[in-house]
């Protein structure tokens, strides 16, 4: 007699991931047998990562015994959930050989679906997967909510299911903290991971206490929260995903790079750690370690989304470095061909532009890249040029001293540079680690910044002394003239404070909002690492 799930399975499709032959055609024939319309399989994680990228499946079935490729069936899980390629009605089902604590405590935390310990029965397996499809059906009307982008409702009945205790209150806790913390009800969510804390003590939800107080500027109590958790659990790799940010928002890029290289250690096979370590290096001077992550990424996650070009940008100024011709123009190919694929993207040609700078630079025509690179500097003025923008570009201007060109010049551009992106501690040492091969780009971009922090401390010291309009008037000036966020942002801050007292605010605060719509997006990247809230640690919304 066959073994149906439910009604709805006919139409559902499954994914095994095993590397024996044997044991694969066995799942793939249960899964059948127990009403699976389609049934896919893959003999690797990181083939299987490609395939899920590229298509849905209800259920995928991983088994963890072989980890010769470097990722473990929970990399897997996280990196689907964190990169938003897997929707939470999906199961997700781990296999392992063995149920020693640690496994079976790491396979909690990543709030698996179902784990099973090998050898299991095929009505072992029915069950589980029963009993985790009805907990997706239970919970249906949150997915529901979540893939319609009702983020609102979808967090009111997660803390109705959280306060009612109702079943899989625990599950809907995880979800509907990382919902508030998305909205931006940044205490609530804190309440819900607190009292998540309180009933049972969940690595989870002590990183997102951290997310809570990293998002509400409490950077130095969210580290340490970090520390405090990744002392009490040092295997649990998204602590260190959000310290690295933690450090990065301090500046402290050296101790960043330590926090990456600890994360990609413990998840070999995940390509954005990897990538951030291998940008790390990259801005800490670390050639030879930048050189190796960067190469690993690209092999391991060329055919894959998560795959950022910034890696392959980095790696041609450093084969540039390397006087590798060959390296360096086979990187300008890469950089080409995404630019082509996809050529809305003003990023992708900005990279490709650059790649071109150094193919032209390497082959000795110095007139013509530099006669390039001006043209792409033009648009440092513009809105959609973005702090990876000035990165990049200052990476290449100072690779001009060694060609003799004017530092007069070179100087000029990293001012301007400094004086729009220098708008705190973390962004000005990018920038002069970006630009450490001209020996003078540290003095001007610390003065640019210096000059910044003058003003700022000028107009508040205005403000104080009962003079806020005129306050207000000199960031707005020097905050247009530069495009500086810093300064654009306490000019709407001062004006909106003591608007009562001001004469015409009305007017300032239109021209703040209008230079804050065009200047003041919150940079998607520093030193290479992702800002953005999805790659922030914890589970993952689909958006």
């Amino acid at each position: 007699m066959q073994l149906v799930l439910d009604r709805e399975v006919t139409t559902h499709s499954a994914l095994v991931i095993d590397s024996n032959p044997t044991s694969r055609s066995v799942l793939m024939s249960q899964l059948r047998e127990f009403g699976f319309g389609t049934v896919k399989a893959a003999s690797r994680i990181a083939d299987a990562r490609e395939m899920i990228e590229h298509r849905r499946f209800n259920l995928i079935l991983c088994d963890d015994s072989d980890n010769s490729g470097g990722s473990t069936a929970q990399d897997l899980l996280e990196e689907l959930r964190r990169e938003q390629l897997m929707p939470y009605s999906t199961v997700f089902v781990m296999i392992t050989p063995e149920a020693t604590y640690a496994t079976v405590a790491e396979a909690a935390e990543a709030a698996l679906d179902s784990f099973m310990v090998k050898p299991f029965s095929a009505n072992t397996l029915f069950e589980r997967l029963k009993e985790s499809r009805q907990r997706k059906r239970v919970l249906k009307d949150i997915f529901e909510a979540m893939e319609e982008k009702n983020y609102e409702l979808a967090a009111e009945l997660c803390l109705q299911r959280f306060n009612q205790r109702q079943l899989y209150w625990l599950y809907a806790a995880r979800i509907g903290a990382e919902l508030l913390l998305m909205l931006k009800r940044n205490d609530e969510a804190k309440a819900l991971y607190d009292a998540v804390v309180a009933a049972k003590t969940m690595p989870w939800a002590k990183l997102g206490v951290a997310r809570v107080q990293l998002a509400q500027g409490d950077v130095v109590q969210a580290r340490r929260t970090l520390e405090a958790l990744i002392d009490e659990a040092p295997a649990f790799a998204d602590s260190y995903d959000v310290l690295g940010k933690v450090h990065i928002e301090q500046g402290n890029l050296a101790e960043a790079l330590e926090t990456y290289r600890a994360a990609a250690e413990r998840t070999p096979g995940c390509v954005l750690r990897l990538q951030h370590a291998g940008t790390l290096s990259f801005y800490t001077g670390d050639v030879p370690a930048a050189k190796e992550l960067l190469e690993r990424t690209w092999q391991l996650g060329h055919k894959s989304r998560l795959f950022d070009v910034l890696s392959m940008m980095l790696l041609a100024l450093l084969r540039f470095d390397a006087n590798d011709t060959k390296g360096l123009e086979s990187a300008h190919d890469v950089l080409v061909s995404f630019s082509d694929r996809y050529p809305q993207s003003v990023r992708l040609r900005r990279m490709a532009q650059l790649g071109d700078v150094l193919v032209r630079l390497n082959r000795g025509r110095l007139e013509e890249a530099v006669t390039l690179l001006r043209r792409e500097t033009v648009a440092l003025n513009e809105p959609n040029f973005d702090m990876e923008s000035a990165t990049n570009a200052t990476s290449v201007w100072s690779r001009l001293v060694r060609y003799g060109t004017g530092t007069n010049e070179i100087d000029t551009v990293l001012g301007q540079v400094g004086r729009r992106f220098a708008v705190s501690r973390a962004t000005c040492e990018v920038l002069v680690s970006a630009a450490r091969m001209h020996p003078d780009a540290a003095d001007v971009i610390r003065n640019a910044y210096s000059q910044v922090t003058k003003l700022a401390e000028q107009a508040m010291n205005l403000s104080m002394q009962g003079q806020a309009k005129k306050a207000v008037e000199a960031l707005l000036q020097h905050g247009g003239s530069s495009r500086n966020a810093k300064l654009i942002e306490l000019a709407g801050l001062v004006a909106r404070r003591h608007q009562e007292r001001i004469e015409g605010v009305q007017e300032l605060l239109e021209t703040a909002e209008t230079l804050s719509n065009l200047y003041c997006t919150p940079a998607t990247h520093i030193a290479g690492v992702r800002r953005s809230s999805r790659s922030a640690g914890g589970l993952v919304l689909r958006r």
